[in-house]
């Protein structure tokens, strides 16, 4: 599952505008990978933690690898902001999701693919859930 602004519950009030989705420049790295500007060295370097979260708490994606072919990706959320861990906190359903968004402070919220055959990530969306308090 991957978690959007729209899958926020409706409890969680208004969603703040913002959210970015970096399918564009997706786009752009592929295609430089696809016409040699970019080696495979360069593009397939996903961090062992990465890898782990996504082996282990990934949902995975009906799309392709667009590097290697070989598996389907697996989608992997972040949420980050006061009161979670530095390193952010990995969330795993749309349950964990909506407690999160009931929060009174704004929290960051991530959403990276990975391949876990070949290490291909990439940051896929960025939304904002959360009270309107400042962070």
């Amino acid at each position: 599952m991957v978690f959007r602004p729209e899958t926020a519950p409706a409890a969680a009030g208004p969603q703040p505008p913002g959210g970015i989705d970096y399918r564009l420049a997706r786009n752009a790295v592929v295609r430089a990978f696809n016409r040699g500007r970019l080696s495979r060295a360069d593009i397939c370097d996903a961090h062992p933690e990465l890898l782990r979260v996504a082996q282990n708490f990934g949902q995975p994606s009906a799309e392709a690898c667009p590097i290697c072919s070989g598996s389907s990706l697996v989608n992997v959320s972040y949420a980050f902001g006061p009161r979670l861990p530095p390193g952010g906190r990995c969330v795993e359903s749309s349950e964990q999701l909506a407690n999160l968004a009931a929060r009174a402070a704004r929290l960051a919220c991530y959403v990276v693919e990975v391949c876990p055959d070949c290490s291909w990530n990439h940051l896929r969306q960025m939304f904002v859930v959360g009270g309107s308090s400042p962070s």
